[in-house]
């Protein structure tokens, strides 16, 4: 089997890290980046030239296109685009800051974009090709405290289901990943943010909120270890899967989700 090249956002930590580590040990070749990578390629270290360390920020376009030219220059091509690198801004709407919100979209839908335009010509060059979507079951299901990370998700979805449809003919597939809560570090103060504005109105239930995230913070049900070697696998198939929910929270949540669009729809063919 032709061994793949894969080209990673994010993967200093967390799901993105784990990704990484499975498709080395699958024997692939890796293009690791973040925006820090001390100590990455030690983590990431293989005996073959298999693996190139990269700095990244994704929302620095000409960053993008220059780490991209560096993996084609190194490894010749590239066959899986994973697409994780993102934050969560939680909060009630109203106490996140308008600069912040913004922050959050640059991020989760415009450094993804950043991405995709500086790998698909490549991909349409090749007519091969495999885009991954980390996304979440947030962009299918909004909660309070969620609103502007949902935001962010759901456009992230809107985009990449639109896209798919764009670049099947090319030959290049998508896979959009929605996961529940994972026992990650994006709970963390250090990924995830809050809002800081103080409005009476929303006082008690932010202060619960807060306790929630920081209770559920290292303690989510679902494992980042099995996470990543599922998309290894689906990546690696011949026919993978276009989306993957992952824990029984997203299916749950997304079930939900849909029984009360069939009910809406139904509702709003009776008032027509």
């Amino acid at each position: 089997m032709t061994k793949k090249v894969w080209f990673i956002t994010g993967t200093a930590k967390g799901l993105g890290y784990l990704i990484a580590r499975d498709a080395l040990r699958a024997g692939d070749k890796v293009v690791a980046t973040s925006r820090t990578v001390d100590g990455l390629g030690d983590r990431l270290a293989v005996s073959e030239n298999r693996l190139l360390v990269l700095p990244l920020d994704v929302t620095d376009a000409d960053a993008v296109a220059e780490a991209h030219d560096a993996a084609i220059k190194t490894f010749g091509h590239i066959d899986v685009l994973i697409n994780n690198a993102g934050r969560a801004q939680l909060g009630f709407f109203e106490t996140i800051r308008d600069d912040d919100v913004r922050r959050q979209f640059e991020i989760n839908v415009f450094g993804a974009m950043n991405v995709a335009r500086a790998v698909l010509p490549t991909m349409r060059r090749q007519r091969s090709g495999l885009m991954v979507t980390i996304s979440s079951v947030n962009g299918l299901v909004a909660n309070p405290g969620g609103s502007i990370y949902s935001a962010s998700k759901f456009a992230l979805e809107g985009w990449m289901e639109g896209l798919a449809e764009e670049i099947a003919p090319l030959g290049i597939r998508s896979l959009i990943v929605d996961p529940g809560m994972m026992r990650t570090n994006f709970l963390d103060p250090s990924t995830a943010r809050q809002g800081d504005m103080e409005i009476e109105d929303y006082a008690e239930a932010v202060s619960a909120f807060r306790e929630f995230i920081s209770q559920a913070n290292g303690a989510q049900d679902n494992d980042p270890e099995e996470l990543a070697a599922l998309i290894v696998k689906e990546a690696l198939s011949d026919a993978p899967a276009r989306r993957l929910l992952f824990g029984a929270d997203a299916h749950e949540g997304a079930g939900a989700k849909c029984r009360q669009l069939a009910s809406e729809i139904d509702a709003s063919k009776a008032r027509t």
